[in-house]
């Protein structure tokens, strides 16, 4: 007796190579399928939450970036078997390759969040909450049982937090190529504000100060008679050291928990020297060391726009701040000399 085909049946070809990723995500309601959605969204796919089974071939055939579709109980004419059939077409298309992932999470975890945001579950009858989601998520695994034992990947968060979940999903769906946490390094000079975007600021005013060497104060921190100054100054090889010990080990914190940007902010008088040095030999270390680093110079770039000589950037002076906050929060550079002699605060959070 011959019963119904069975659409997984037919193994498909080994996709080519450099075939586009596609991903489709499913499970449990409340168990994490929109978070898995927004992971994959900031990786660079092309998401898509519950389109009708036949707009989604259509979405796939069409594009040519990695596309991740979220399918579920709440997909107009949902069938199981429906999904099942349409995966196994595209898995036909050796041009892609799919991965079904199913989301999911021990009933009372599911119902503790539901009771906790008393949103309504889809597959819930009427009654009271709790047995109405009690009802609901028990229908929706019974109804979901085939695609469980389809998926490749089975994701179960009740005891994965986010951060977690974001860290597995990126370990196996980054793209080849997509970049991972970005560094902008900066330097700015204290009088004109601290920058606004900075997540790290360093106070380098402590180191002597080329602005007081008359053959100097017309360069700047890219040049090589500065950079030698600066790094003569004795204390420069231990705020060094200090200064990668600090941030070498916070850069994989930071992509654990997500972080897609980075500022770090070097900061002097005048922003054409001692910032300058520090902020381009902190990014030649993040790049060396495999991070995608870049480095700008707002003080250097601000007088390019003015048409001014950097050279004629104030090195010791307070000139009007152009940031309100800047004389108000003790962040601006005093008045009189910050070279060798003063030692001020080597770093600062915002």
């Amino acid at each position: 007796m011959s019963g119904a085909p069975d659409p997984l049946a037919e193994r498909p070809r080994a996709p080519l190579p450099g075939a586009r990723p596609v991903v489709l995500v499913t499970g449990l309601s409340g168990a994490g399928k929109a978070s898995i959605l927004k992971v994959l969204e900031d990786l660079g796919y092309e998401t898509v939450d519950n389109p009708p089974l036949k707009v989604l071939e259509e979405l796939v055939e069409d594009g040519d970036e990695p596309i991740a579709a979220g399918i579920d109980t709440r997909t107009r004419g949902f069938i199981p078997t429906q999904a099942l059939t349409t995966l196994a077409r595209l898995r036909r298309n050796r041009g892609i390759t799919v991965t079904l992932v199913f989301v999911t999470a021990e009933d009372a975890v599911l119902l503790r969040r539901y009771t906790e945001t008393r949103r309504r579950h889809p597959l819930a009858p009427g009654g009271s909450l709790g047995s109405r989601v009690s009802d609901g998520i028990a229908r929706e695994s019974a109804l979901l049982a085939p695609l469980r034992d389809a998926a490749d990947l089975v994701v179960d968060t009740s005891d994965l937090p986010l951060p977690g979940l974001r860290q597995m999903i990126e370990r196996r769906f980054r793209p080849e190529g997509t970049p991972g946490l970005s560094i902008q390094v900066m330097s700015f000079g204290f009088p004109r504000g601290l920058p606004r975007e900075a997540d790290l600021v360093f106070d380098v005013r402590f180191l002597r100060n080329p602005h007081y060497v008359p053959e100097l104060k017309p360069q700047t921190g890219r040049d090589p008679a500065v950079a030698a100054y600066v790094e003569g100054d004795p204390d420069f090889p231990g705020f060094w050291t200090r200064l990668l010990g600090f941030v070498d080990p916070l850069l994989p914190r930071y992509v654990a928990e997500g972080k897609k940007y980075l500022t770090v902010a070097i900061g002097c008088t005048g922003g054409k020297h001692r910032s300058v040095l520090v902020a381009e030999r902190l990014a030649d270390h993040l790049r060396g060391a495999g991070w995608r680093a870049d480095v700008t110079h707002r003080e250097l770039a601000q007088a390019a726009l003015a048409g001014m000589d950097p050279g004629a950037l104030p090195g010791h002076r307070n000139p009007a701040p152009l940031d309100p906050r800047a004389g108000a929060d003790g962040d601006t550079a005093p008045t009189h000399s910050d070279g060798a002699g003063g030692r001020e605060a080597l770093t600062r959070t915002p």
